[in-house]
């Protein structure tokens, strides 16, 4: 309790140095950067607005491919005792972190999938970096965090909480925790767990008053500091944002007063603007329409699960079978995923209200398409399909509006943005779903809360003097 009331007064401290106390019991925003905006790496400016839309569809098969994976590793585990842990692979949203003392700029994955922080490290300024991962297409502007750099930088002992919070490590000959992070797609990254102080710089004019634009401080973060990268992983860090202990949320509330608690406000595909991610009382879900629902047991411990109880669409109603309740919230997966009895229900009664022609999809990922020639986009989406309303666990009722369900994939075609599960034990509420939606989650209350929004104005471009 001693060490973490220092660590609050040096949290404290460092709001008051940057003229802005609003951190204490307040909140702040990070910048929720989606992996095909113009402000990530792998941006393809050749690609057109429905061509990512197509590109997120491939990716989100696969991720389901490796969900379903992973449940066959929980419930068979292997004869080593390793599980595989959830990750948003291949991943939808990155996140910068500042590591370190003088601070090192990271862009990393952002997973709410997964509890461990890790980030790709080398020990000597003098060292070549190591390799990136076997088969991944990480990029050599990506940057790899030098741990002789920084004044900060410390090492976690085997016998340690954090230590045997993970679920395969090791010590070494000096007694250094190692670890090995497994996910399930198969790939794996080892490393020894370290500590070091993280910067977050909050939104552009996320703090009226301060005379610069300020940081959130925390010091001796638990995280990996990953020196081998095994298969197809294309990063060089994740930020891992479940709610287990070694998750960055976990460990933001445990040393600060902004509480266990996050959100984001995710913008539509086809608009060039940054997304949200909110802590403290800025994860707050204060919205007009705002509902929640509880949190329920999964055998997935890391993975975001709610009890969809029924969806309504016009005046029909189709109730989920309890033993297909599991919804998992997922930001790292693009397409909805709902259990093959109940999708059919839906489709039946979404082709009944819509009047257009069905055709084929390009590259045929999405089952159910119309053909729209000669109408806009917003003559589709906003006036011809339906709303389709989530009743959860409590009574929430969530609402997906048209752009929550259905994407343009090319000039003339719209398809349903919903899949079969498949092998997959659950349903999967994607990315596309929550679209301009504040989606909140509060670990300690064990809730998530759903609103409307305009998110493409939560996160402000910075002014140019930034």
């Amino acid at each position: 309790m001693a060490g973490q009331a220092l660590l609050l007064v040096a949290f404290v401290l460092t709001a008051q140095l940057c003229g802005c106390t609003a951190y204490v019991g307040g909140g702040f925003s990070v910048e929720f950067i989606h992996r095909d905006s113009p402000k990530s790496p792998l941006y393809d400016p050749k690609l057109t607005v429905h061509g990512r839309v197509l590109a997120a569809a491939q990716r989100s098969t696969a991720q389901a491919a490796a969900l379903a994976r992973s449940y066959t590793t929980i419930v068979s585990p292997s004869p080593e005792g390793a599980v595989s842990e959830i990750i948003s692979r291949p991943f939808e949203y990155l996140m910068y972190v500042n590591i370190g003392t003088p601070g090192t700029r990271t862009l990393a994955v952002a997973d709410t999938g997964s509890n461990l922080v890790w980030f790709r490290c080398v020990n000597g300024s003098s060292a070549d970096p190591p390799p990136p991962a076997s088969g991944s297409d990480a990029h050599p502007e990506d940057v790899v965090f030098d741990v002789s750099s920084s004044a900060t930088y410390g090492r976690v002992g085997c016998n340690s909480g954090a230590c045997h919070a993970l679920p395969a490590t090791s010590c070494d000959a000096s007694s250094n925790c190692n670890y090995l992070q497994t996910y399930g797609d198969g790939s794996n990254t080892t490393g020894i767990l370290s500590t070091e102080t993280f910067f977050f710089e909050d939104a552009p004019g996320g703090c009226v008053g301060c005379r610069d634009r300020p940081q959130l401080v925390v010091h001796e973060v638990n995280f990996g500091c990953s020196t081998s990268i095994n298969g197809p992983f294309p990063w060089n860090g994740v930020v891992g944002l479940a709610d287990g202990n070694m998750s960055l949320v976990s460990q933001i509330g445990a040393v600060t007063s902004l509480g266990r608690r996050f959100s984001y406000c995710l913008a539509p595909y086809n608009v060039n603007a940054s997304s949200a991610l909110n802590f403290g009382s800025r994860a707050d879900v204060t919205e007009v329409d705002a509902v929640s629902t509880v949190l329920v047991p999964s055998p997935f411990e890391s993975l975001y699960t709610v009890a969809l109880e029924s969806v309504e669409i016009s005046n029909s109603t189709f109730t989920v079978p309890p033993d297909q309740s599991h919804l998992v919230v997922d930001s790292g997966t693009s397409i909805t995923y709902l259990h093959e009895g109940l999708l059919d229900q839906v489709v039946e009664e979404v082709n009944r209200t819509i009047k257009l022609p069905q055709v084929s999809s390009t590259e045929r990922i999405l089952p159910l398409c119309y053909d729209a020639t000669g109408m806009t986009e917003e003559s589709i989406l906003e006036k011809m399909i339906p709303d389709v309303k989530l009743v959860m666990g409590g009574g929430a009722v969530v609402t997906l509006k048209a752009r929550n369900t259905f994407v343009q994939v090319d000039q003339v075609t719209v398809c349903m943005a919903v899949l079969p599960v498949g092998d997959l034990p659950f349903a999967i509420l994607g990315n596309v779903a929550q679209q301009n939606m504040h989606v909140g989650y509060d670990l300690d209350k064990r809730t998530i809360t759903f609103a409307t929004a305009d998110c493409t104005t939560t996160y402000p471009s910075p002014p140019a003097s930034l």
